[in-house]
């Protein structure tokens, strides 16, 4: 596990850390992760797809549907993520399916899980330092698998499970990430200077340039960002990581 975490903190990409993950989650039976984190959690969903890092390993026959048609929406476990902070086995979702106490939208969405061997695994839901950031992760077992066999994987490796996969909600709430029209070198440097609290006489000085080309760059930022302010940009790129970024 050490040589994982590790690698793991080294890694400056968010591909790489995804990769580490899987790796070492498939090792204890886990083929199908689902990750999903939003920096901006007003509406206490995961609705917000302009804000919102999702990665998964699924099939891609079962994304269109389940995050296509949207029945996520329903999913118990994605729910309970969103309410909850902790650790929990699918178990109890089986127990109130077979005793009648789902929905029937939440019933239908286990039926498509179960026709797309979606059957045993455990939800990670992570506490964040803001009220407005959510992370969870959804880790499905493989198809031969039974929750029996989940649920004693995790009496036995869940101390290590819960500590590699805080590691990963870690790094991918810190990496940078590109949404939409990445921002230049000079376009981060003049909102930095804006989140220092710099005018834009000071910005151009410190630029070495006139203060219509931080204008400029200012309005090119927001253009890249979808935002309309400059205050908002700086917001939205903090959120996203995209100032202040050790390079390399």
């Amino acid at each position: 596990m050490l040589a994982t975490l590790e690698r793991m903190i080294e890694a400056d990409t968010i591909k790489e850390v995804w990769s580490l993950y899987l790796d070492w989650v498939s090792r204890f039976g886990f083929d199908r992760v689902m990750y999903g984190f939003t920096p901006y959690w007003p509406s206490g969903s995961f609705e917000d797809v302009e804000n919102l890092l999702f990665l998964s390993n699924h099939d891609q026959a079962y994304l269109d549907v389940f995050i296509g048609k949207k029945l996520y929406r329903d999913a118990p476990m994605v729910r309970w993520a969103t309410e909850n902070v902790g650790d929990a086995s699918w178990r109890e979702v089986a127990e109130a399916y077979a005793g009648g106490r789902l929905s029937p939208a939440e019933r239908k969405v286990i039926d498509f899980n179960r026709s797309m061997g979606v059957v045993a695994g455990y939800s990670v839901s992570f506490k964040d330092i803001s009220v407005r950031s959510k992370g969870a992760v959804g880790l499905a077992a493989r198809r031969d698998m039974t929750q029996d066999h989940v649920d004693a994987i995790w009496d036995e490796h869940g101390r290590y499970m819960l500590i590699v996969s805080t590691l990963l909600h870690l790094k991918m709430s810190t990496l940078p990430r590109l949404v939409g029209t990445p921002l230049t070198l000079r376009q981060r440097e003049a909102l930095e200077w804006v989140a220092d609290g710099k005018t834009t006489q000071d910005i151009a000085l410190l630029m070495g340039i006139s203060a219509a080309m931080v204008e400029k760059h200012l309005r090119l930022a927001r253009e890249a960002l979808d935002v309309e302010t400059t205050a908002h940009a700086v917001a939205k790129a903090s959120r996203l990581n995209q100032i202040f970024v050790v390079e390399g």
